[in-house]
């Protein structure tokens, strides 16, 4: 088929006017193609606000030479822009579920979008492939939409596919998928890993992200059967299980039989399994996280990490005090939906401390830290030394629960800890 207003990138980024509100696809979506383009014409601009969900790869917006010509509102925090939080870099507390409505609803009006798409099939839909979690709602809403047309992008189904007629410009590019290396679980990580997939039950519908606590999880339930997929992410850790027949999706009520999710970061290698997979549905966020389809699902076990925990089960997942490093993310829609889950399982999973030898698991969170899990909400905590099961159990007796799974070195100050906020009768083991 052939595509309409093609051009150059320099060329399609002119119909970015100063004053103008931007959202840029983010994970390994990011159109670095676009973007550097956009930078270029910084001279020619003033005060565009930029917004994204984490993205990967260069960041030249955030250039603190460049404030007069763009600022960014992020709905999560990567990487690639922690550095310029407080500086270039503002952040915008909301559940991933929430960041839809933004957009549908008016509080949030989008003048420009970018995307990095496949090409169009013989009936003119390109995909969105790897990321559509937030992006298709853009689309939707945005008055203008510029697409890298990338012939590296893999073809994805659900809510992916774009009409290219949706495109204001396109720009051919041949531009590689940001590509997320597998990195071998630590010692630590591979025991919390065996410890979760020891209570994860056979018919599970799994969410997990990534990282070494999510990898190592993945690599214990080869023994298990009939899994299932309903995520705001996956890695290509799911490939194996799924080419073993370990994750099928039968059980699940919802989406049976399909891997449900947002985005999915990977090699090339997961990239290909997802390419023209109809196993595979890249869906709107607002329908992926929504707790009221996520509860349908059987036995959800939710693996969510975190940075600190208090004693009584306060969760902090998205800053280091005052300093945010995060996000609030999907957290919180996937602990209350697996919770709400027949036989669902919500669990945060850390390392007992720091790469410093620093405490996780603390009396109280750091001054000005931010709850993401209410201690209402926390019911599985999951270090190397265990699993801490909080629901229905009193302040007390989450701390000496959560005191039992910390690092031996820090048990005895958690024990006084708990002695002078609680009182006597508090047994260590």
């Amino acid at each position: 088929m052939k595509i309409p207003n093609v051009m150059s990138a320099s060329e399609a980024v002119k119909l970015i006017k100063s004053g103008n509100r931007v959202l840029i696809q983010g994970g390994s979506a990011t159109p670095q193609t676009l973007i550097k383009a956009m930078v270029e014409r910084a001279p020619e601009l003033r005060k565009v606000e930029i917004c994204h969900l984490h993205t990967e790869g260069e960041c030249g917006y955030t250039n603190p030479e460049l404030r007069e010509s763009f600022h960014t509102s992020a709905f999560f925090i990567g990487g690639n822009v922690r550095k310029m939080v407080g500086n270039t870099v503002d952040y915008i507390p909301i559940f991933l579920s929430d960041i839809p409505s933004l957009f549908r609803d008016g509080y949030m009006d989008l003048d420009v979008v970018l995307v990095n798409v496949s090409p169009p099939d013989k009936h003119g839909f390109c995909s969105l492939g790897v990321s559509v979690d937030i992006v298709i709602s853009a689309i939707e809403k945005g008055k203008t939409v510029i697409a890298q047309i990338n012939s590296r992008m893999p073809r994805t189904f659900g809510d992916a596919l774009v009409h290219v007629n949706k495109f204001d410009a396109c720009v051919i590019v041949e531009e590689e998928i940001y590509e997320m290396k597998f990195v071998a679980p630590t010692e630590q990580e591979k025991a919390i890993g065996k410890n979760i997939a020891g209570i994860i039950e056979d018919g599970a519908t799994l969410q997990m992200g990534i990282g070494g606590i999510p990898n190592a999880v993945l690599t214990f339930l080869h023994n298990h059967k009939n899994l299932g997929i309903h995520t705001e992410m996956f890695s290509e850790g799911i490939v194996d299980l799924v080419e073993k027949g370990i994750v099928n999706g039968s059980q699940k009520k919802v989406n049976p039989y399909k891997i449900i999710s947002g985005f999915a970061m990977g090699t090339r290698r997961l990239y290909d399994f997802m390419d023209d997979n109809p196993e595979i549905e890249m869906n709107d966020i607002a329908y992926v996280n929504d707790t009221a389809i996520i509860r349908q699902n059987p036995k959800v076990t939710a693996i969510n990490s975190a940075i600190e925990i208090d004693f009584t089960g306060q969760v902090c997942a998205d800053s280091i005090g005052t300093r945010m490093f995060s996000g609030v993310g999907g957290q919180m829609d996937f602990m209350r939906g697996a919770a709400l889950s027949k036989g669902g399982k919500p669990i945060i999973a850390i390392t007992s401390t720091t790469l410093k030898g620093v405490s996780k698991i603390v009396p109280a969170l750091k001054s000005g830290a931010g709850v993401v899990t209410t201690r209402a909400h926390a019911r599985y905590v999951a270090t190397e030394y265990g699993i801490a099961e909080l629901f229905g159990r009193t302040l007390k007796q989450r701390a000496e629960a959560l005191r039992d799974i910390a690092h031996p070195d820090h048990r005895a100050e958690l024990d006084q800890a708990i002695f002078e906020r609680f009182g006597s009768n508090s047994v260590m083991v």
